[in-house]
């Protein structure tokens, strides 16, 4: 996949299915440590049906509303369509589901989709011109995902990074735009004409990005 570098002066690329997708032992191993936390009294392939229900039903949701939704109120969801009294799991728990949701994820890490965007980077910087990431998030948070993409040694190549749990936003909400927007302005001095937003979502990364007034490319891998 070939990228416009002459053409632009700031590159907003998406994370997940752009850059890099799920490893498959994560999901299945979390779907377990799901079941066995809270003690569902369900077999490991319905409990994995309303994980993947859930997963695909608050992204589309995300995506018409622009709004972010805390997993916390997602899982509280999947353990109540999974017959558990949801009256019976404190915050406490929760906090602690997800500290080994989050280390399970990162000894599972996602692997690299984008196979040549190190060396797009690399030619973007040589270029004296800048990138960024511009994420929506849904079980795992901004502050995994910049562990992954150091791992990646991909981290330094970003003068910073927007993830959706961290300003209350998902994408195509035009207020993620403008943070990103905003945020490139601290530091160079760029019209929106200039700014390129890349990612495999057509209406959260293409149409957002081109209501917002940047301009956009749409990869698949």
């Amino acid at each position: 996949m070939e990228i416009d570098i002459d053409s632009y002066e700031h590159f907003s690329f998406d994370l997940w299915l752009t850059m890099i997708k799920s490893n498959p032992d994560f999901k299945a191993k979390r779907d377990t440590l799901f079941r066995d936390f809270f003690s569902i009294d369900k077999d490991i392939d319905e409990v994995r049906k309303v994980i993947r229900k859930y997963d695909v039903l608050f992204n589309r949701i995300s995506e018409k509303t622009g709004n972010h939704i805390e997993r916390e109120e997602v899982f509280l969801l999947m353990l109540d369509a999974l017959g558990k009294d949801i009256e019976t799991v404190d915050d406490n728990q929760l906090k602690q589901f997800f500290q080994q949701v989050d280390e399970l994820f990162l000894n599972n890490k996602p692997v690299l989709l984008w196979e040549s965007i190190e060396e797009i980077l690399i030619k973007i910087k040589e270029k004296n011109k800048t990138a960024s990431i511009l994420s929506n998030t849904a079980f795992i948070h901004g502050d995994s995902l910049r562990k992954v993409l150091e791992h990646l040694g991909l981290a330094d190549y970003f003068s910073f990074m927007i993830f959706s749990d961290e300003v209350k936003a998902s994408k195509p909400n035009l207020r993620v735009f403008e943070i990103m927007f905003d945020e490139i302005n601290t530091f160079r001095t760029l019209e929106k004409k200039e700014i390129l937003h890349i990612g495999d979502n057509k209406t959260a990364d293409y149409e957002g990005a081109k209501t917002f007034g940047v301009n956009s490319k749409l990869v698949k891998f």
